[in-house]
């Protein structure tokens, strides 16, 4: 179960006094098992943001001079809080819930002699009073800090897939409440939505899977002028490795910005998926991409990498 450690995130981040301190106090009590937390203040022009990142060491990963696979796990958001102008936890929180949430499953699963083989790389960052922006067809919160300081900070070079956490509710595309996934996207690719993550997904929920489309645009970078689903998909243009976007959802249409619109229940499932795909990533039972289709594709078009860049203005 990861509803226990969803909900105590979900109270801890409840607060404006929220903080990475905060991640930190609730890892504190694994630092015996290896758990590391890291946190980073940044400043930007419209407010500042605590970067948290944590490393949940694997038996066989490569920070122990292992070769077993590292996950990312990105909680993907622009602010849990909206303050002043918004009171409580804002919808856009859910992202970095569920990965500070997985976090915790994680770290506790190690203390109590579970272990995974790979190393899981978690991040997100914490802004109780970030602000929010006009979107259609609803509005969505803001960052405090540009999106490439954010893209700087939230993928590192060690890990090998990641996972992209986000709230997806503001939208028209996605009408079913819990959550779903993304085809994997990899160097300017859209690639075939990944079989081992809808076997997994739909071991977890026990349903039928749910998947969203993804078109070019969303994996271009953000404010580059064109329209966006959200910002789930642009860790992909920070990283070679593979990334698929879990998306957090809901049968209306939810301002990112809107408070009172978070499900706990919602986010404990993702947190369980998001454990189960680490377990089988690190083991190599679960595969984001078939490597040779994806060559082949080279083969024949070249690299689409190009679109991970900003064009100058």
């Amino acid at each position: 179960m990861s509803l226990t450690q969803t909900l105590q995130v979900f109270e801890a981040f409840d607060s404006r006094f929220a903080s990475g301190q905060t991640v930190v106090d609730m890892l504190t009590p694994y630092r015996a098992q290896g758990v590391s937390v890291e946190v980073l203040k940044i400043e930007g022009p419209k407010g500042s943001t605590d970067f948290v990142k944590i490393c949940i060491p694997g038996e066989s990963g490569k920070r122990a001079g292992g070769t077993a696979p590292s996950l990312g796990i990105v909680g993907r958001l622009g602010g849990i809080g909206a303050r002043p102008s918004r009171i409580g936890l804002v919808s856009d929180a859910d992202g970095a819930i569920a990965a500070v949430a997985a976090a915790l499953k994680l770290a506790h699963m190690r203390a109590q002699g579970d272990r995974l083989l790979g190393d899981v790389f978690i991040t997100t960052h914490i802004c109780p009073d970030a602000p929010t922006r006009p979107h259609e067809p609803v509005d969505f919160m803001d960052s405090p800090i540009d999106t490439e300081d954010v893209n700087a900070h939230e993928v590192w070079d060690e890990m090998d897939a990641v996972l992209s956490l986000d709230t997806t509710k503001g939208n028209r595309i996605i009408n079913h409440k819990g959550y779903a996934i993304s085809p994997t996207v990899k160097e300017g690719y859209i690639l075939r939505v990944s079989e081992d993550l809808l076997r997994i997904m739909e071991m977890t929920s026990g349903q039928p899977a749910v998947t969203f489309p993804v078109t070019t645009q969303d994996i271009t970078p953000y404010g580059n002028g064109v329209y966006h689903l959200n910002s789930i998909m642009q860790p992909c243009i920070a990283t070679r490795a593979p990334v698929v976007g879990v998306a957090i959802t809901a049968q209306s249409v939810v301002p990112g910005c809107g408070t009172g619109a978070s499900h706990e229940t919602d986010i404990a499932m993702v947190v369980k998926f998001v454990v189960e795909v680490a377990k089988e990533f690190g083991r190599g039972t679960c595969r984001f991409f078939d490597s040779a289709d994806y060559e082949r594709l080279l083969a024949l078009y070249g690299s689409l990498a190009h679109l991970s860049k900003r064009q100058p203005k």
